[in-house]
C-alpha cells in the first residue's frame, strides 16, 4: 500500500478504504521497521564477507541470528535469502576444471578402508587432497589434510609443484600438530603423491593405516573433495591477483578463517576447531559420507 497523501484527507480516504487511521499509521510503521531491519542485514552480511567472502546463505544466517535477536529482530531463513536476493548477495557455484590427481602410476594402490566407516571422535580419520590456486603469475597448488570427523584442516603446504615432498611436509606437519594416531585411518585418491615410497614410508612408521579410492568416483574421497570446493568457492577465488610469494600468509589467513570462525553444516554448526574437541555423532545437516561399522 502507497502512502497516503496528507493534503487529502488521511482519516475520509481511510474510511472510504474501510480501515481506520490507526491500522493506517500501523501500516507505515511496519514498512519502516522491514526497511530499517533490511538495512542492518545487509550491513551486517557485508561485514561477515568481509572475512568470508563467499560464505552461503545457512551459514551467514547461523552467524547473524544472535546478533538479530540481540536487537530484537525476528528475521526468518526465507526472509534472510529473499533479502540477499533483492541486494544482489547470493552466490553462484562455479566448477573446477583442473584436475590434480594422477592415478596411472607405478605404485601400489591400497584398498578402501572406509567404506561403511564414520568416525565418532576426532584423529580416527584423515582426508588427503590437492586443490588448486590461480593466482596473477598462474597456478599454485594447496596441499591439505582434514580431520574426517572435525572437518579440521589439520596440515597444508602452498606449492608451486605437484611434487611428493610437498605432501610429505604436510603431513608430517598434521602429525606434529595432532600426534594422536593411534588406530588413524589415512584416506586418499590414487593420485602419485599419496602412492610414493617416501609418503608410505611415513604412514607405516606412524603406525597409521593406509586407504585409497578405488576408482576415480570423488564419492569415494567425498570429505576432502568437500572442504577443497568449500575453500575454492569462498575463500581461494579472490587470490587471482595474488603472488606466488603472497600465498604463505594469505592461505594462512583462510586456514585460521575456516578452522576458527566458519560454522559447518556437517559439524551442528560448530567450527571445525570446535567439532574437533567433541565425541560422539554430531547433528549433521549435511549428507553423511561414511556409516559407522556396527
Amino acid at each position: 500500500m502507497k502512502a497516503l497523501h496528507p493534503r487529502l484527507g488521511i482519516g475520509r480516504l481511510c474510511g472510504l478504504f474501510g480501515m481506520t487511521r490507526q491500522a493506517y499509521y500501523d501500516y507505515i510503521r511496519r514498512q519502516a521497521q522491514k526497511e530499517m531491519e533490511t538495512t542492518v542485514v545487509v550491513e551486517l552480511i557485508k561485514g561477515i564477507r568481509k572475512v568470508h567472502p563467499r560464505m552461503g546463505g545457512r551459514k551467514l544466517y547461523s552467524l547473524l541470528e544472535p546478533d538479530l535477536k540481540g536487537q530484537g529482530m525476528k528475521i526468518g531463513r526465507d526472509r534472510l535469502f529473499n533479502i540477499m536476493s533483492d541486494n544482489q548477495l547470493l552466490i553462484k557455484n562455479r566448477r573446477r576444471k583442473i584436475s590434480t590427481t594422477n592415478s596411472y602410476q607405478r605404485f601400489r594402490k591400497y584398498k578402501n578402508l572406509v567404506k561403511g566407516f564414520s568416525p565418532y571422535k576426532a584423529n580416527q580419520l584423515w582426508v588427503a587432497d590437492i586443490t588448486y590456486i590461480k593466482t596473477a603469475k598462474g597456478f599454485s597448488y594447496l596441499f591439505l589434510l582434514t580431520d574426517a570427523y572435525s572437518r579440521k584442516i589439520i596440515g597444508y603446504q602452498i606449492a608451486r609443484t605437484l611434487e611428493t615432498c610437498h605432501a610429505v611436509k604436510c603431513l608430517n606437519q598434521a602429525i606434529e600438530r595432532d600426534n594422536e594416531v593411534k588406530g588413524l585411518i589415512h584416506h586418499s585418491d590414487r593420485g602419485i603423491q599419496y602412492c610414493t615410497h617416501e609418503y608410505v614410508r611415513l604412514l607405516q612408521d606412524k603406525g597409521i593405516k593406509i586407504s585409497m579410492t578405488e576408482d576415480s568416483n570423488p564419492q569415494d574421497n567425498a570429505i576432502a573433495e568437500r572442504v577443497n570446493g568449500i575453500l575454492k568457492e569462498e575463500y581461494l577465488r579472490e587470490m587471482k591477483q595474488v603472488h606466488h610469494r603472497e600465498l604463505p600468509d594469505r592461505i594462512d589467513e583462510v586456514i585460521y578463517r575456516y578452522n576458527q570462525l566458519r560454522p559447518h553444516l556437517s559439524c551442528d554448526m560448530m567450527t571445525p576447531n570446535q567439532a574437533h574437541k567433541h565425541e560422539g555423532e554430531l547433528n549433521r545437516r549435511w549428507k553423511n559420507y561414511y556409516k559407522r561399522k556396527e
